[in-house]
């Protein structure tokens, strides 16, 4: 991770850690860049933001920079992550930037940029905004006369979008009462459009956004109210969204949770059923589940894992050329369909599963078993010295050992934070605490703990 662009793009409280200046020069830079690249013909970028008030401010921002430096913007305006990469990878631009902040308050904003590939942002490319961004870059030349870039309304693209995700579906969803959670976000123009084409009959939540209330209370990070409405409405099921819908959780029939590690079980299961499960491999975070790694080996599919974020799922799943893989917190990754999470998308795949199957989302989570989970972030001098201590490292060897193949433990150190995550799963709550205990009490002892 660079100094502003952490795993998902240069994300902080808008105008604060993340300013329309910075977002001017991140757009100066990269219509410089692209236009380096783009050869005979002029350089074009496609832009979307979430709904967040200062989405707009962002925008104007980047647009402003981009046709400074020569480049072309077109203006999906609100509209989702996962369609900014479709439309980059589909229709030809040099690059693709995402305005929003995921799942984090209306007052933080992000930019994410995407490569011509849909893909997120290679590294290098990273590093010289960077550099550009802390003046160690000399001046970019402003375009002149008919050099100038400009700005087109590209809303079309966005239909187009919507118009693939409903072939994506390989059949009606008709008498299906499906909950949808937009979180008052970037699905909230799109979700219910490509349900309703499908035939299911589409009740929606959080979907009345006013530039403040995006994952107020509801989405993927507040699942309890699309739970509590899938069980007043007597649904069939739900699905929730985050701010910039690449990310989707599921809700039964019961008015349960499905999280990602399940939906991956679910999905992964099928499509090696249907003989689609690429390499018969799952990619997940070392953030998943244990129970879902045990219900894996049952069913004989291989796992990789990854450092946390779904930008190393793809990164695996692109080098080895596997086709599932994403995160507990509901990035699903289909390699088939995206080079992103996208939430829609995994929302239609859970029910063409669930269709074809012919059995309730209930049903087909039952399966996994979801090891209880304890997990404490401890604040400590150096997070370095903390996790290579020795006498840290041969008590958690110790706790993996005693359990052995019922459970499993793992020290993480937080990307902005002087925190060490300390996390166990077993059969028992008791079982988790006692063994988070006794490795923090060895930091404890040995003076790591502020």
């Amino acid at each position: 991770m660079g100094k502003y662009f952490g795993t998902d793009g240069f994300r902080g409280e808008a105008n604060v850690d993340l300013t329309v200046e910075h977002a001017y020069k991140v757009g100066r830079f990269l219509g410089w860049y692209y236009g380096q690249k783009a050869g005979d013909h002029r350089c074009r970028v496609v832009i979307g933001k979430d709904t967040r008030r200062s989405s707009y401010m962002f925008e104007y921002s980047l647009v402003s920079g981009l046709t400074a430096s020569g480049a072309d913007v077109y203006l999906l305006h609100v509209t989702t992550t996962p369609s900014v990469s479709y439309v980059v990878r589909t229709e030809g631009f040099e690059c693709g930037i995402m305005i929003s902040a995921s799942h984090n308050p209306y007052y933080d904003n992000g930019i994410k940029v995407i490569n011509e590939r849909g893909e997120k942002l290679e590294e290098e490319v990273i590093e010289k905004i960077e550099s550009y961004l802390d003046g160690e870059i000399g001046e970019i030349p402003f375009a002149k006369r008919d050099h100038i870039g400009c700005t087109v309304d590209f809303s079309a693209g966005r239909n187009r979008y919507i118009g693939y995700l409903i072939s994506i579906a390989t059949r009606s969803f008709k008498n299906m009462r499906v909950g949808l959670d937009c979180a008052n976000g970037s699905s909230f123009s799109i979700a219910k459009n490509v349900f309703d084409a499908l035939g299911a009959e589409t009740y929606v939540l959080s979907n009345q956004p006013d530039g403040l209330n995006i994952n107020t209370n509801c989405g993927s990070t507040h699942i309890g109210r699309l739970m509590q409405f899938v069980k007043e409405k007597r649904l069939d099921v739900g699905f929730a969204y985050d701010g910039d819908a690449d990310r989707c959780l599921a809700v039964d029939e019961k008015g349960e949770l499905v999280d990602g590690d399940k939906i991956m079980y679910i999905c992964g299961k099928y499509m090696k059923e249907q003989g689609t499960l690429v390499n018969n491999t799952i990619v997940t975070t070392i953030m998943s589940n244990f129970g879902l790694y045990k219900a894996l080996e049952r069913e004989g599919i291989a796992y990789e894992k990854t450092a946390v974020g779904d930008k190393y799922v793809y990164e695996n799943m692109a080098q080895n050329g596997h086709c599932l893989g994403g995160e507990q917190s509901g990035h699903i990754i289909f390699s088939k369909n995206a080079t992103t999470g996208d939430g829609i998308l995994t929302s239609l795949k859970v029910m063409e599963v669930i269709l074809e199957k012919k059995q309730t989302l209930g049903k087909l989570a039952s399966e996994i078993e979801i090891y209880p989970q304890v997990l404490k972030n401890v604040k400590v001098k150096s997070k370095a010295e903390a996790q290579e201590d020795k006498d840290v490292q041969a008590e958690v060897q110790k706790v993996a050992d005693a359990l052995g193949d019922t459970g499993r433990i793992l020290l993480r150190q937080s990307g902005t934070e002087p925190v060490i995550r300390v996390m166990v799963e077993a059969e028992t709550d008791a079982v988790c605490e006692k063994y988070v205990d006794q490795v923090i009490d060895v930091m404890k002892a040995k003076g790591h703990i502020l």
